[in-house]
């Protein structure tokens, strides 16, 4: 009986051997993963603050665009004496800051005077050419951001379009 006793206190010992050693795997393991986990940069909370940061810069600057349009259309006479020309042109601008189009409106008053001051000013042949179109809508695109800026508006525009152009 003795020899049995023996037996099997070393067989209780084996497996507390084996216990000690899955534990110690265990840990290793586990010990592993956390120093994968911030090496790969997932444990930094800075890093991960300027990941948060970046992503939300890059969810306002890919927002939906808002359009607004300049109602009602302008209408001036252009240059010319004699043969003078009269303009009728219809403009929406794009931009993807909501608080700018709320300033355009609160503005519109002076918005529009300075607008119809350069439509008075261009010249009907330069606005039969494509060319002519696009300095004119260059044109308005910095008359408008420079009238922002001087406004202390953050936004900006991003598009100017014409949606009536008539020249008679």
């Amino acid at each position: 009986m003795a020899e049995d006793e023996d037996i099997a206190e070393g067989q209780q010992g084996g497996g507390k051997n084996k216990l000690i050693i899955i534990l110690v795997a265990l840990v290793l393991v586990m010990g592993a993963g956390a120093a994968a986990f911030f090496l790969l940069g997932g444990g930094d909370p800075e890093s991960a603050a300027d990941g948060d940061s970046m992503a939300e810069t890059a969810a306002v600057e890919k927002a939906d665009p808002v359009y607004l349009k300049l109602d009602p259309a302008f209408v001036v006479n252009l240059p010319g004496g004699a043969s003078a020309k009269m303009l009728q042109i219809a403009i929406e601008v794009m931009t993807r800051t909501p608080s700018l189009v709320e300033t355009l409106k609160a503005n519109d008053p002076m918005i529009r005077h300075h607008l119809l001051n350069l439509l008075e000013q261009q010249q009907a042949a330069d606005l039969m050419t494509v060319e002519g179109r696009e300095g004119l809508q260059q044109a308005v695109l910095d008359l408008l951001s420079e009238r922002l800026k001087s406004l202390d508006e953050p936004g900006k525009i991003e598009g100017v379009f014409f949606t009536q152009f008539v020249m008679q």
